[in-house]
């Protein structure tokens, strides 16, 4: 049995999929090189969803956009090396676009959404799909690092299941990797988040764990170095 609020919001939306694709969504989330993005991911995104419910114009569209936004995840190409995640977004966007029965407003409103990922940061709408789409796809962005503000053993688990997914990956590479993603997250202060609702909610804890992440990965980086 699918589980609440998975079950709730793809209810929601199966209609207008084919009938293959709540399939491959499944084998997807349930890779065994996942630790991070599997189904826990979008059930945490979807209850995250739920609750903010109000503040969403299409909270089917944004709903959509949480089952595919991470179904394509690989963490290094072909000749081994890094992946970069742009490439699992746009993987991500075909592979929506391949099983979806949506009209073309609406697909293309997903497809910005899904794409918005691959830049978390300093993705901006170019076309407003529907009125109050620019608010939706802030809302998504800000539903999708929401775990950043989470309290510090879940916020650390995290850490440790994207490790598993990198495991490939020597140690002080992905140290160095991780540090500079969290310096970057923590450099954008009020900014880390777009809507004021989930601003308050999450960007003082937030900031608090990334604070502390990188303190302790600064002494990670310095123990390997000067163990080489």
């Amino acid at each position: 049995m699918i589980s609440n609020p998975i079950q709730t919001y793809w209810g929601l939306i199966a209609s207008r999929h084919d009938p293959d694709a709540f399939a491959v969504l499944d084998t997807a989330y349930r890779e065994s090189q996942r630790g991070y993005h599997d189904w826990s991911h979008i059930g945490d995104l979807l209850a995250k969803l739920d609750y903010f419910k109000a503040l969403a114009v299409r909270p089917d569209l944004i709903a959509a956009a949480i089952f595919w936004h991470d179904v394509v995840y690989v963490t290094r190409d072909s000749e081994g090396l890094l992946r970069p995640d742009a490439e699992n977004v746009r993987a991500s966007a075909a592979l929506f676009e391949s099983h979806a029965k949506f009209n073309e407003t609406d697909a293309a409103a997903i497809h910005d959404l899904i794409m918005a990922t691959a830049d978390h940061l300093d993705a901006r709408a170019t076309i407003e799909r529907y009125p109050g789409f620019t608010n939706d796809l802030d809302l998504f962005l800000d539903l999708d690092l929401s775990s950043l503000g989470a309290p510090w053993p879940a916020f650390e688990q995290n850490l440790e299941r994207l490790r598993f997914e990198y495991a490939w990956v020597p140690e002080p590479l992905f140290c160095l990797g991780r540090l500079q993603m969290i310096d970057t997250f923590a450099a954008r202060g009020d900014a880390l988040y777009r809507r004021d609702e989930t601003r308050k909610l999450w960007n003082n804890r937030a900031h608090e764990n990334l604070a502390r992440a990188q303190e302790e990965l600064r002494r990670e980086v310095a123990r390997l170095a000067s163990s080489a």
